[in-house]
């Protein structure tokens, strides 16, 4: 397993923007597809993106697709998420996770058991 720390959350205004961070350790970064999740008060948590081993190709959850953009360093074994013009239903806590399966690119991505490390989420607040 990898350890994930996420960073980056706050506080912010309805079309205001965020980047959140999630930094890795403990296993070789650039093998491996990372995702990004949510989950808001009383809901269960739901996919937001996901991003490739070599970072070529990227998926998002129809909800935030055009406004969030997942990206990664493999130098730095971080990966990100740019979120734009944010709306009070994007308010939730935010984790990243990194895939169990080397070199895996399928839309099995889009699901929580491709996934075995989660970081301790960051909440992000829109305000109206």
């Amino acid at each position: 397993q990898v350890q994930l720390v996420e960073s980056g959350g706050g506080l912010v205004q309805a079309g205001d923007s965020l980047r959140l961070s999630c930094a890795a350790s403990g296993r070789t970064f650039n093998r491996y597809a990372m995702g990004w999740f949510r989950q808001a008060p009383g809901k269960e948590r739901e996919f937001v993106s996901a991003i490739m081993w070599n970072g070529i190709s990227t998926y998002y959850s129809d909800s935030v697709k055009g406004r969030f953009t997942t990206s990664r360093d493999n130098v730095k074994n971080t990966v990100y998420l740019q979120m734009n013009s944010l709306k009070p239903e994007d308010t939730a806590v935010y984790y990243c996770a990194a895939g169990h399966r080397e070199y895996y690119s399928g839309r099995n991505l889009y699901t929580e058991n491709e996934y075995d490390s989660w970081g301790q989420g960051t909440q992000v607040t829109v305000s109206s």
